[in-house]
Order: structure tokens, then C-alpha cells, then sequence
């Protein structure tokens, strides 16, 4: 009878350490599982395009301001409405598009190519000894080299061409790109290498599936930087070494304002090399962190 008490006392305490492990687990799992819910479209409006419209807006007043209190000459100030007359005579004349284009064009063109190189050169320095030894420096000094630097030796090379256009381009952006992979394989854990190469992942495959997903963060680092320096050597080049062959781009416009002492059309260069470098980011650069972050658990709104 006492051993039959026994169980019965027993088997509740069981039950209620069943039940609490199987709560433990469904807290566990909870936490482990990102919630995905779409942001209503009120919220994104006040949290995302307000306050950089606002920002735009009070720079636009201080701006006119600056203007009207005369702080300068009008030709060195132009105010607002005289660069919006600058685009509107661009547009009218069917070539804003077009100048725009031209150096959007070549400024993904010569990015996509140094993306191209700059993988496997990173990769190649991050895992190789003595790659690393010889060049790793070297990489690190032309990453802090000005990119106009490139300019006239280009032109001297290649000549007054698209060429020169992407190898300023290349110069500037691989080693950005090269660095920010090496970065990112840097800070992978050993643990990862590993346990790669237990279950069978070594070499080429270790590298695809183990390395190259750990270093994201670190590359996509790099790759944002690279984009940078593609478009700053881009407008280095346009603006150095302008040619009717070359055709219009932003580089190019801004030298035309500067030359005819056109005020108003610098700083709608100015602009639309801002409102390109923002729009890539936004569309291109910041998809994939929220991507990469969203992946990783770091991220619990979509």
C-alpha cells in the first residue's frame, strides 16, 4: 500500500516536470522563430519618408534664407528656384535623363566588374598565407589612395575613353572590396571551419557554404564601400578628363557649370550625384542588410 502511494506521488511530480520542460522548450522555440509581420503603410510613412523629408525641407528654408539675407553674392549663392530652373531647362531640352543615365550606367558597369574581381581576389588573400603576406598591404594602400590619383595615368595608358573611365573605376573600388571579404573572413569562428570539415565541407564547397555565409555581414560591408569608391573615381574621371567623345555625364556637368561660371547648374550637379548616391543605397545596399539581418534573427520586423 505504501509503495502504491509512492507512485502515485511520484508520477504527478513526473507530469509536472514533463510540463515544465515541454514549456521551456516552446519559450525556447519562440525565440528562436522570427515574427514576420508587414509594417502598415501609416507606420513606414512616419517612420521612414518623414523624417527625411522634413530634413530636406528645413534645408531648403535655411537655405533660401542664407539667400534672402544676401550673406554672399548671388552668383557665388544661387537660391533655389534658380537651380530648379536649371533642371526644368534640362529636362525641356530632353537631356536630364540622359546625363544621368550615362553616369549611372557606367558607375553599376564598372562596379559589377570590380565585384567581379574583387571576390575572388579577397578570398584568395583572406585563405592563402603568403597571397596575404605579399599583397595584403598593398591592397590596404590603394584602398587609401585618393582616386583622382588614377585619373592621368589612365588617360595616358588608354586614352580619353570608356576604358579609362572603368579602370579608374576598378582601381578605386577592388581593394575596397577585396578588404571588406577579408574583414568578414577574418571574423568567422574557427568552430564554423570545423565543423565544416567534418560533415564534408572543404575546399571550394567549405568555401560556399561555410565562409562565404559567415563573412556576409563583413562583405556586404565591403561591397557598400566599393560602391562608394566606384562612384566617387567615376566623378574623379568625368570631371578630369572630359571629352564631346565621352558624351554628358554628372562629372561632366559639373565642370560645365564650373567653366561657364554657372552657379545655379554646379549645384544641380551637386544634387543629382546625391539624390544617385541615396537612391543605390536605398534600393540596393539596404534591401540587403534588412535581408542579411532578417536571416541571422537580428531583425523581427519586416
Amino acid at each position: 500500500m505504501a509503495s502504491t502511494d509512492t507512485r502515485s506521488a511520484v508520477r504527478p511530480g513526473k507530469s509536472d516536470d514533463a510540463q515544465d520542460l515541454a514549456g521551456l522548450e516552446a519559450g525556447l522555440d519562440a525565440l528562436d522563430t522570427v515574427q514576420v509581420r508587414r509594417t502598415p503603410l501609416r507606420q513606414v510613412l512616419v517612420q521612414k519618408v518623414l523624417p527625411p523629408t522634413v530634413a530636406v525641407a528645413l534645408v531648403l528654408v535655411v537655405w533660401q534664407v542664407l539667400v534672402s539675407a544676401q550673406v554672399t553674392e548671388a552668383y557665388k549663392l544661387p537660391a533655389p528656384s534658380a537651380v530648379w530652373e536649371s533642371v526644368t531647362e534640362l529636362w525641356l531640352q530632353g537631356e536630364l535623363f540622359g546625363v544621368v543615365w550615362t553616369s549611372v550606367s557606367r558607375g553599376l558597369s564598372g562596379f559589377l566588374l570590380a565585384l567581379a574581381i574583387g571576390t575572388p581576389l579577397g578570398l584568395l588573400v583572406a585563405r592563402v598565407k603568403f597571397v596575404r603576406a605579399a599583397i595584403g598591404p598593398i591592397l590596404s594602400g590603394l584602398q587609401s589612395l585618393p582616386s583622382v590619383a588614377w585619373v592621368p595615368p589612365a588617360v595616358i595608358w588608354l586614352g580619353l575613353n570608356d576604358s579609362m573611365m572603368y579602370a579608374v573605376i576598378l582601381l578605386g573600388a577592388v581593394p575596397s572590396i577585396a578588404n571588406g571579404l577579408v574583414s568578414g573572413v577574418d571574423q568567422v569562428p574557427p568552430l564554423f571551419l570545423r565543423a565544416g570539415r567534418t560533415l564534408g565541407a572543404s575546399g571550394l564547397r567549405g568555401t560556399w557554404h561555410i565562409v562565404m555565409p559567415a563573412a556576409l555581414p563583413g562583405y556586404l560591408a565591403g561591397l557598400k564601400q566599393g560602391w562608394a569608391f566606384s562612384w566617387r573615381s567615376l566623378m574623379a574621371a568625368e570631371i578630369i578628363a572630359s571629352s564631346p567623345d565621352l558624351g554628358l555625364g554628372l562629372g561632366q556637368l559639373l565642370e560645365n557649370g564650373r567653366n561657364n561660371a554657372d552657379m545655379a547648374g554646379v549645384f544641380l550637379a551637386i544634387i543629382l550625384i546625391l539624390i544617385v548616391g541615396i537612391a543605390i543605397d536605398l534600393l540596393i545596399f539596404s534591401p540587403l542588410e534588412r535581408w542579411v539581418l532578417r536571416n541571422r534573427g537580428l531583425l523581427a520586423k519586416s
